[in-house]
């Protein structure tokens, strides 16, 4: 990845938010991505475990384009082929997901790849194999994935020694705890019910856009 494009990609991870269908209740999914995005979401990653194939394609497409009005990359989350299908700016993938490498050489150079890492070892091997950056975590307990693993502060800020990537944190993360990352090396967090949970989104996400501001 070219210099000029890193340091894009840094700043775009300042606010990296996860969709979670979990707490739409009546609304619609894209009703509370716009409002997340006009409070102040640099990333979206798309996250549909048991949507039909076709339905998340189609709610791809519609997110995709909502992210480019507000000049914010999209991901989707693990699944490669619709990924490529409908022209994604990239896909996130996990340790039990497909491997990096195999990721990188189906999506190509120019797609973004991220990739989740527990241990230096992974975040190390990810880069190697063509990560362009890493989602650390679980950082805090979580509610939000069943699998989670916690990381600890130490081995947080090992992993953004360990690699030059931009690395950002995950899991358990709210405007109260933070705080508590600054100095770990991360250039971002990433949520999902810090933002998507909240009742009131657009204010959410504005108030994390400016504390993580002061992570600097």
């Amino acid at each position: 990845m070219k210099k000029n494009r890193r340091e894009r990609l840094r700043e775009a991870l300042r606010l990296y938010a996860v969709t979670d269908r979990h707490w739409l209740g009546e609304r619609k999914l894209s009703e509370v991505v716009r409002e997340s995005l006009e409070g102040g979401v640099t990333f979206l990653q798309l996250r549909e475990k048991t949507l039909e194939e076709e339905k998340f394609y189609e709610e791809a497409v519609e997110l995709q384009a909502m992210a480019k009005e507000y000049g914010v990359p999209f991901v989707v989350n693990d699944n490669v082929e619709i990924a490529l299908r409908m022209n994604a700016d990239g896909v996130h993938v996990g340790q039990s997901d497909m491997e990096a490498g195999d990721v990188r050489a189906l999506i190509g150079p120019d797609k973004i790849l991220g990739v989740s890492a527990q241990t230096v070892e992974q975040a190390v091997l990810a880069e190697r194999r063509g990560a362009d950056y890493l989602g650390v975590g679980a950082v805090f307990p979580t509610g939000s994935k069943d699998d989670a693993v916690e990381v600890s502060r130490e081995t947080l800020a090992a992993i953004c020694r360990a690699v030059s990537i931009p690395v950002i944190a995950i899991g358990g993360i709210t405007r109260d705890n933070v705080a508590e990352l600054k100095g770990s090396g991360i250039v971002g967090i990433a949520v999902i019910s810090a933002i998507y949970a909240q009742a009131d989104i657009r204010r959410a996400a504005e108030e994390l856009a400016a504390r993580v501001r002061d992570l600097d």
